[in-house]
């Protein structure tokens, strides 16, 4: 397990840098005609949209 603290600033950069790269592995998964290339760019897409999910998930501060 990581923790990973960032400020406002990192915490939106890192969302927009994600965001970017999981809108290029949809492109290159459009284009590619390999069975086993797409299947590899999907799987990283599905990694990569579970981690998006939990940065954008709200913090629950533990009381």
């Amino acid at each position: 397990m990581m923790e990973l603290r960032l400020t406002a600033e990192e915490e939106e950069l890192l969302i927009n840098l994600l965001q970017e790269h999981q809108t290029h592995l949809l492109r290159e998964i459009a284009k590619a005609h390999h069975y086993e290339f797409r299947t590899e760019l999907r799987h990283r897409c599905t990694v990569l949209e579970a981690i998006l999910d939990r940065v954008q998930a709200p913090v629950h501060a533990a009381f």
